[in-house]
C-alpha cells in the first residue's frame, strides 16, 4: 500500500464525481419498459443479463425451491444464520419507535408511527451470494411491522443461490422473486402482473440498481443510494500491523471500486501495515480484485495526532470506520461522520457485516454526512395528530385567522371563524 502525509492525500481523499449519463440512459429505458409491459419486459431483461428463462409460474420462488435450498444448506452453516437473526432482529426490535402526543390546555399535538404496508427488499447476486444482506434489509423492515416483505435476487440460469433463499425464509420475506439490475427495481416500484408495487424499497446492489432507485424515488420511498463499499481504519501505535493489514484487505476483496485507507500517527506501523497487506494478498482468493482496489483507492496516510486523524475521518466520511487505537473512547466524540464506528481491537469490521446485530447496509461515497444507516425508521412514518377544543379554538383562532389573512388564503381564516360564529353569513 501506498503510504502519504497529510498534505499528499489530496488525491487519495478526492472521489471523483461520474455522472454516468449512459448507463442513466439505458436505466432510464429499463423502468420506462417495466412500467409499460410489467412482466413481460421484466423477463426480457432477466434472459438477456442473467441468461434466465422465465414464465408466470416459474417467476417467484416456489415452496419446492425452499425445500431443495435446505437440503444444500449444512446444519451447522443454518445455526450460525439464525443466531445471526437473532442478533440483528433483537437489535432493531429494541432500538424503539416512540410515538409522542402530549396535551395542555385543551390542545392536543403529537405523532404515531405507522409502518408502511409493502417493503421491497433488493439482494445482490453478483460476484458472490450475499445472504448477510437478507437480513440486514429484511430484518428492520419485520421489526417494524411491515405486513408485506418482497424479496428480488437475481438467479443464474434459474437458480437462486440456496442460502439466500434459506435467510429470506427464516426472516419471514413472503415471496422471494428472480429479478435482477434495473428491471427489479422498476417491478418492485410500479408493480406488474406478478410483483405487487411497493411503497419502500431498500438494499444494496451495482450501478445499475442505484440509478434505478434514483429513478424511482418519489413513486416510491428508498433507503439511501450507495454505492462501492469503503473502510477506513484509525490506527495508533497499539494497533496490530497485521490485523489491521487484514481488516484493509476485508474490504478490498469486495469490488475493484472498493476503497480501503489507514490512517495513523506511526510511520513505522504504516510500513508494516504495507507490508502485511502485501503478504496476506498474495494468498488472498481474490487477490485479482483486492489488488486492483489497493491501486486504484487505497492507501495509508501519516498524521501528527489522533485529532488530525479525525478531522481526515469526518472529511472522507466512510462507510465503515474502525477506532483501533489504545482509547476508542476517547477518540468517538470527535467522529461526525461515519455510517458505522467499530471500537477497538477486538471489533473488526465483519464482526458488524454479520452478527452483532447493528446493520451493515450503510451509506457510502460521502453520504454518511447526511444519510444513516439502513433501520426501522426507512419502513416507517410519523403522522401528526392534533386536536383542539372549543374553548382552545377560541383563544387561538384570531392568530390563526390573522394568518391566514395575510396569506390571502381567506377560506382557510373562514373555517376558523365559521366554527367561533364570527363569519358573515
Amino acid at each position: 500500500m501506498k503510504i502519504v502525509t497529510k498534505e499528499e492525500s489530496a488525491e487519495l481523499l478526492e472521489r471523483p464525481f461520474e455522472e454516468r449519463k449512459e448507463e442513466m440512459k439505458r436505466v432510464k429505458e429499463i423502468v420506462k419498459n417495466v412500467a409499460e409491459r410489467g412482466d413481460e419486459a421484466v423477463f426480457e431483461y432477466e434472459e438477456r443479463f442473467d441468461k434466465t428463462v422465465l414464465t408466470k409460474d416459474t417467476f417467484r420462488v416456489s415452496e419446492e425451491e425452499y425445500e431443495a435450498a435446505y437440503e444444500e444448506v449444512s446444519p451447522e452453516l443454518l445455526e450460525s444464520l439464525r443466531l445471526a437473526i437473532r442478533n440483528i432482529y433483537g437489535y432493531h426490535s429494541r432500538a424503539g419507535r416512540k410515538e409522542h402526543i402530549v396535551t395542555e390546555k385543551g390542545r392536543t399535538t403529537g405523532y404515531v408511527i405507522r409502518p408502511v404496508e409493502r417493503a421491497g427488499i433488493y439482494v445482490p447476486g453478483g460476484t458472490a451470494p450475499l445472504s448477510s444482506s437478507v437480513l440486514m434489509a429484511v430484518l428492520p423492515a419485520k421489526a417494524a411491522g411491515v405486513e408485506h416483505i418482497i424479496v428480488a435476487t437475481p438467479a443464474k440460469e434459474g437458480k437462486v443461490h440456496p442460502l439466500t433463499l434459506v435467510a429470506a425464509k427464516e426472516c419471514g420475506a413472503e415471496a422471494v422473486f428472480k429479478m435482477g439490475g434495473a428491471q427489479a427495481v422498476a417491478a418492485l416500484a410500479y408493480g406488474t402482473e406478478s410483483v405487487p408495487k411497493v411503497d419502500v424499497i431498500a438494499g444494496p446492489g451495482n450501478i445499475y440498481v442505484t440509478l434505478a432507485k434514483k429513478e424511482v424515488y418519489g413513486q416510491v420511498g428508498i433507503d439511501m443510494l450507495a454505492g462501492p463499499s469503503e473502510i477506513l481504519i484509525v490506527a495508533d501505535e497499539s494497533a496490530d500491523p497485521d490485523w489491521v493489514a487484514a481488516d484493509v484487505l476485508s474490504q478490498a476483496e469486495h469490488d475493484v471500486l472498493a476503497r480501503a485507507i489507514v490512517v495513523t500517527t506511526s510511520k513505522d506501523l504504516a510500513e508494516r501495515i504495507s507490508e502485511r497487506v502485501d503478504a496476506r494478498l498474495a494468498v488472498l482468493p481474490r487477490k485479482e480484485i483486492a489488488e486492483r482496489s489497493l491501486l486504484s483507492s487505497g492507501g495509508i496516510i501519516l498524521t501528527d495526532t489522533l485529532d488530525e486523524a479525525a478531522e481526515i475521518s469526518n472529511k472522507i466520511a466512510p462507510e465503515h470506520l474502525e477506532l483501533y487505537v489504545k482509547d476508542p473512547d476517547a477518540l468517538l466524540p470527535k467522529i461526525r461522520n461515519a455510517g458505522a464506528v467499530f471500537m477497538g481491537a477486538y471489533t473488526p469490521e465483519p464482526v458488524g457485516d454479520y452478527f452483532a446485530g447493528p446493520d451493515h447496509i450503510l451509506p457510502t461515497g460521502g453520504s454518511a454526512r447526511f444519510f444513516e444507516v439502513l433501520n426501522e425508521d426507512v419502513f416507517t412514518r410519523k403522522m401528526s395528530v392534533i386536536r383542539y377544543t372549543e374553548e382552545a379554538l377560541k383563544e387561538d383562532g384570531a392568530h390563526i385567522v390573522r394568518l391566514a389573512e395575510s396569506e390571502s388564503l381567506m377560506a382557510h381564516a373562514r373555517a376558523v371563524t365559521a366554527r367561533l360564529g364570527e363569519e358573515n353569513k
